[in-house]
């Protein structure tokens, strides 16, 4: 009960508190002074007038040009979370979620962990020519998937 009547008198004094504050800005915006007259006649002499400026002579930045990226450096960014430049084992392992489906090899409908570093471990160690347990933009290439030819819909 004591709380009740706690909430409903803090919940009036703030109620109060913000009508005098409204009121106060009131007042004090009712007493603000007019604007000085040059700057009032100005305005209504000439409303129609527009601010005019001699640019036949200048010569604005050049706009950034975009740089075109090809597919595989496109696919090579997406890979390259810090962007160094090279693609280590995390980086490559943290984009292969989407073919656990492909690497059910018992066909259990389960994909266990193991099942999957196993097939991406092997396949960064195939890509990784030299050794180093990171991968070049060259070595990265030859991860690339194989592209499906689309057959035509009909024989015309």
């Amino acid at each position: 009960m004591n709380r009740v009547l706690l909430g409903a008198l803090s919940a009036l004094l703030l109620v109060a508190a913000g009508v005098f504050w409204w009121q106060g800005r009131a007042a004090t915006e009712v007493g603000l002074p007019p604007p000085p007259e040059d700057v009032a006649s100005a305005s209504r002499n000439a409303p129609d007038a527009l601010p005019s400026a001699d640019v036949a002579d200048l010569v604005g930045p050049a706009p950034p040009e975009a740089t075109e990226l090809t597919r595989e450096q496109r696919r090579f960014a997406s890979y390259d979370r810090d962007s160094d430049g090279r693609i280590t084992r995390n980086e490559m392992m943290s984009r292969r979620t989407s073919s656990f489906k492909r690497l059910d090899t018992d066909g259990n409908n389960l994909l266990t962990f193991e099942e999957w570093a196993i097939a991406t471990g092997s396949k960064f160690a195939e890509a990784d020519a030299d050794g180093d347990l990171s991968l070049t933009p060259d070595e990265f290439a030859t991860t690339r998937p194989k592209r499906r030819t689309r057959k035509p819909s009909c024989r015309c």
